[in-house]
């Protein structure tokens, strides 16, 4: 799993790429606390020929958001992740993307 910061110098916002590889899975989504942890159409990732899942979402500087990827329904936390939050609701960590 990797994930890519691009600050843009004229919008308060970064474009974050975040990349799964998960070849046999079907669906790959990210959800978090910018979309209400809901897998919208606009938050689901593409899969690319060699087997990752990829996608951009533009999201605004200077924050700090929690969040997961939504693998063929099963929630899964990124390595690479720049910390980890605990989560009451689910008893367990959601990954952490401070912007």
């Amino acid at each position: 799993m990797a994930i890519t910061k691009n600050y843009l110098k004229t919008k308060p916002v970064c474009k974050v790429t975040f990349t799964v590889p998960e070849a046999e899975a079907e669906k790959v989504a990210v959800v978090g606390d910018f979309n209400n942890w809901k897998p919208a159409k606009k938050y689901e990732l593409k899969k690319l020929k060699n087997g990752n899942f990829k996608g951009t979402i533009d999201l605004e500087k200077g924050t700090s958001y929690q969040f997961r990827y939504l693998v063929d329904g099963a929630y899964k936390n990124d390595e690479q992740a720049d910390s980890y939050a605990f989560n009451e609701f689910a008893g367990t960590e959601n990954s952490v993307l401070e912007l």
